[in-house]
């Protein structure tokens, strides 16, 4: 069994990752497997700072250019602070959002291409990329609702984008399906939470398994 794995959870805004990151995080420890569940942008200090300012609904003049170079930035410094030093004590990272986002919400929604955003990750990360990527579908309308029902969730400068532009997200994320087809494999997040936790656990497990 695998267990230096690097996974991580995209989808759009509302989708359910974090919560069901956490419940696939607590049952892989039950079963004695070392896990560090993350986020991004942030999980280390420097890059927490940064996503402060990618993520403040102040900063509404940002240009796109910059919030990808920022998203690259924090994305740097965590995968070499924090994900591969992981991964080399064999521990299985978790990872909420990761270089995919990017691709779908910069390089597809913002318009400034994909393999553009695709260039400036690569040399961000060394073109690591992730084992496996589990993508939860939902339509955006039903994200955005789930988010301003949820008092206490950080609101940031994306949940308040337009919807077309979060109908552009999941366009993007379909994309990028298309381009990875092999390491993205599909959930769909309209579903009750564990019923998602469910098919994720599937999907992980039967990573874990792979030789």
């Amino acid at each position: 069994m695998k267990s230096n794995l690097f996974i991580t959870f995209e989808g759009p805004e509302g989708a359910g990752k974090t919560t069901v990151l956490n419940r696939v995080a607590e049952r892989l420890r039950e079963q004695e497997i070392d896990v560090l569940a993350t986020r991004e942008p942030g999980g280390i200090e420097i890059a927490e700072k940064i996503r402060e300012v990618i993520l403040n609904p102040a900063n509404t003049a940002m240009d796109e250019r910059t919030e990808a170079l920022l998203y690259a930035a924090a994305r740097s410094q965590h995968f070499f602070e924090k994900v591969e030093p992981a991964m080399k004590q064999g521990k299985l990272v978790l990872c909420d959002r990761f270089i995919d986002s990017s691709l779908a919400y910069q390089g597809y929604a913002r318009g400034i291409g994909m393999d553009e955003v695709l260039s400036i990750n690569e040399f961000a990360i060394g073109k690591h990329m992730p084992n496996l990527t589990i993508l939860f579908d939902l339509n955006p309308a039903v994200g955005l609702a789930r988010i301003h029902a949820h008092n206490e969730r950080e609101l940031n400068r994306l949940d308040v984008e337009s919807l077309s532009f979060h109908e552009k997200v999941r366009e993007g994320y379909h994309e990028v399906v298309k381009r990875y087809p092999d390491r993205i494999k599909v959930v769909n997040a309209d579903q009750s939470v564990e019923r998602v936790v469910e098919d994720v656990w599937q999907l992980v497990s039967k990573s874990l398994e792979e030789k």
